[in-house]
């Protein structure tokens, strides 16, 4: 998969970016520096052209998932991690995930799909992946969603039922709203920034 990656400290997470829509590997690195200038950064373009923009699986509409495509790419992106944590000698365990709109809903979906795939994620603006599904064991697993109250992509209901899946498999979910619609906002950055400060950074 097309990405850059950039060495941080060694004792850093290595935060996982992943664009929403439109986007590519450089869309996020702005969020890298505000969240953790030190941390090492793997940012990934996604392998989906949607009238020639980047997504990183296919959907039937807007809002409507191709849910076999998103388990293929699901499992691609989980491969592409690996090896990169063995061409770039990073601990899996290291990893945290961003992940904006698009990007949030394949984070979404490692969560969804394979146990121990990162320490903790931030997503921002996500949907609920799959429905009907078993969830990995995630007890005590972070997870900072940011969600709009107005967003017309992402219902309210959507966001609380998505927190409700991720806390039933035993993640320790934070939600933050703004008033905002979809877009990214800096009180929201900001949130997740403070987030990350007390959840993600090493201990002294």
């Amino acid at each position: 998969m097309k990405h850059l990656f950039r060495q941080g400290a060694e004792e850093r997470p290595v935060l996982l970016l992943l664009h929403g829509t439109g986007g590519n590997e450089e869309s996020l690195l702005p969020l890298a520096g505000l969240l953790d200038p030190q941390a090492s950064v793997l940012s990934v373009r996604g392998n989906v052209l949607e009238n020639g923009m980047p997504r990183f699986f296919r959907r039937i509409a807007e809002g409507v998932f191709d849910e076999e495509d998103l388990v293929f790419r699901t499992q691609e992106l989980h491969n592409f991690v690996h090896d990169a944590s063995s061409q770039y000698g990073f601990a899996r365990e290291r990893l945290v995930a961003v992940g904006y709109s698009n990007g949030a809903n394949i984070a979404a979906s490692l969560l969804f799909h394979h146990e121990k795939a990162m320490r903790g994620a931030i997503l921002l603006h996500p949907m609920v992946p799959r429905r009907g599904v078993p969830l990995p064991e995630l007890t005590g697993l972070p997870v900072f969603i940011g969600a709009g109250s107005n967003d017309p992509l992402v219902p309210t209901a959507e966001t609380e039922e998505l927190q409700s899946l991720l806390e039933g498999a035993g993640a320790d979910v934070t939600v933050h709203w703004e008033s905002y619609g979809h877009q990214l906002t800096r009180p929201e950055l900001e949130a997740a920034a403070a987030w990350y400060a007390r959840t993600m950074a090493p201990e002294k």
